[in-house]
């Protein structure tokens, strides 16, 4: 019986926590929380919470990171990789602002579950079947750059998730994040800043001209296709060779050249304990964000912003929303993942891209590591 570890207190832990006490093949650790313990009668199985990473480390065979924190995770995966512990994640922000630095560090992977996970299992299984993907697709429902927070608040208390999280969904944060994480994963380029996202309702169609941009630009790229009534979940447009044609034809996938292959769902917090096996097996990383990333989520003003005003935080405000980008063609961005208590000390416009010389940072673990990111991107070091 392995003992496995929590990091958060979300939508996503409490799923996995129940999942996790009621497994045959596992017992449940500590569940690390930032929250008043005495208050969190909501979350299951409270008796194991504690605010001490110590004793989380010291309780723990494996640990599941699933904050949504890239600050916050960054400090505690640092020490859990020091203890030689491994850790599943499901935090794409994490990955996307300082995953590339705890490469080779020790075993630290993303989770099959959200979208980027299950693409790299989508992957794992193409590439073993001789596909040669072109497009790493997400499928989004519904897009509002600007929402309200009486709409997002109505939205978040009828599915029981935090504010945060449904605005950054709402506002395309999120899935700039995930194909950011997937391209730099994956190796593919982006067709342009902010994706392409195309918007229609036939997977074929919106794939194959997703797939002609991949073929112009000579890499495969990371993007999504907009529309309410696709299936919430991922897909891939791949080739094959010529001689597998009639296969692939009789296989009920099509002519060619370009062939799909979907999952037409994803099941978050039930799929993560397929990635803790793995790991608990010995099996490799499913996916990290690469040592050497080429592409970031940087930070959009919504609105105008003023000196003096601070963003409390990034991902899910009302304040600003992240796009994905080549790192080399924007230098002196900052992530997303970044923007937390940040103070402006110039005026942004609305729209406008915020640098390092816009606003003033907390010192953290990850602001330095970034930093790191940022030298080794741009001379190699």
């Amino acid at each position: 019986m392995s003992k496995i570890g929590v990091i958060g207190t979300g939508f996503i832990a409490k799923g996995f926590v129940n999942l996790v006490y009621d497994h045959p093949n596992h017992t449940l650790g500590k569940i690390l929380t930032r929250s008043e313990i005495a208050n969190r009668d909501d979350f299951p199985h409270n008796a194991h919470m504690t605010q001490s990473l110590d004793e989380l480390i010291a309780d723990s065979d494996l640990i599941v990171e699933c904050s949504g924190d890239a600050i916050y995770a960054c400090d505690t995966i640092s020490k859990i990789l020091e203890a030689s512990i491994p850790v599943v994640t499901m935090n794409s922000e994490f990955h996307v602002t300082v995953g590339s630095y705890f490469v080779g560090k020790g075993m630290v992977t993303e989770a099959e579950g959200d979208q980027p996970g299950v693409l790299a299992m989508l992957h794992e299984e193409a590439i073993a079947m001789g596909f040669k993907p072109l497009v790493y697709g997400n499928i989004k429902g519904f897009l509002n750059h600007n929402p309200t927070p009486e709409d997002m608040e109505f939205w978040g208390n009828k599915s029981g998730i935090s504010l945060d999280m449904v605005t950054s969904f709402t506002d395309g944060t999120k899935v700039q994040i995930e194909q950011t994480f997937v391209a730099n994963g994956f190796h593919a380029d982006i067709a342009q800043d902010d994706l392409m996202g195309i918007v229609d309702d036939d997977m074929y169609h919106g794939g194959s001209i997703l797939a002609q941009k991949a073929k112009e630009l000579g890499s495969p790229i990371s993007d999504y296709l907009l529309s309410p009534k696709l299936p919430a979940g991922v897909f891939l447009v791949a080739e094959h060779n010529e001689n597998q044609k009639d296969g692939l034809r009789y296989y009920k996938m099509g002519e060619g050249p370009y062939y799909i292959l979907e999952r037409t769902f994803h099941l978050c917090h039930l799929e993560m304990m397929k990635t803790v096996d793995r790991v608990l097996k010995g099996g490799d990383v499913l996916l990290d964000n690469s040592a050497n990333p080429t592409i970031s989520t940087t930070t959009i003003a919504k609105r105008d912003l003023s000196v003096g005003e601070t963003i409390k935080k990034g991902i899910g405000s009302f304040d600003v929303r992240g796009i994905a980008v080549r790192i080399k063609e924007h230098k002196g961005h900052v992530p997303i993942g970044l923007m937390k208590d940040a103070v402006m000390k110039r005026a942004v416009k609305t729209g406008e891209e915020i640098t390092f010389d816009d606003v003033e940072l907390p010192d953290s673990l990850a602001l330095k590591i970034w930093k790191k990111i940022e030298v080794k991107v741009f001379e190699g070091k």
